[in-house]
């Protein structure tokens, strides 16, 4: 179950329209829209923990391994950060399509391209030039 469709069964089952469901946690109509219908994902973490509170219900079963990895790719890294997290996980998802992978083995190969991607990620960032950087203080 995708991450829309398990808000929108969690949403119902506590007789809330979408408008209200927005206004509980602070986000607009079209952001829960785009979760539920578009595939989108919440872009800070604390969002988690109001839907869950919301929704009566525990973050870990909205947050899925890769649905973390991506939202802690957009607080780090911004858009473009989740965007590679999201291409990452997809291409990833590509090459176990009809393999012998067991589930386990498929979990340990996710974790460790995860931390590769986060970890490359900082280190690039010890070598880009301040002024790209957005907490660099500017001169």
């Amino acid at each position: 179950m995708t991450f829309g469709e398990k808000i929108k069964n969690l949403r119902k089952s506590k007789n809330l329209n979408q408008t209200q469901l927005a206004n509980a946690i602070g986000v607009s109509l079209r952001t829960i829209r785009g979760w539920e219908i578009e595939g989108r994902y919440p872009k800070q973490h604390e969002l988690y923990q109001k839907l869950a509170d919301v929704l009566g219900c525990d973050v870990s079963y909205l947050m899925t391994e890769e649905e973390s990895f991506v939202t802690e790719a957009a607080e780090q890294y911004g858009s473009r950060g989740a965007k590679q997290a999201q291409q990452i996980l997809e291409q990833a998802a590509a090459m176990f399509a009809g393999g012998e992978l067991s589930d386990d083995d498929k979990t340990a190969f996710m974790d460790e391209i995860q931390m590769l991607y986060l970890d490359s990620k900082k280190r690039a960032k010890k070598f880009t030039p301040k002024r790209y950087l957005k907490d660099a203080p500017q001169e």
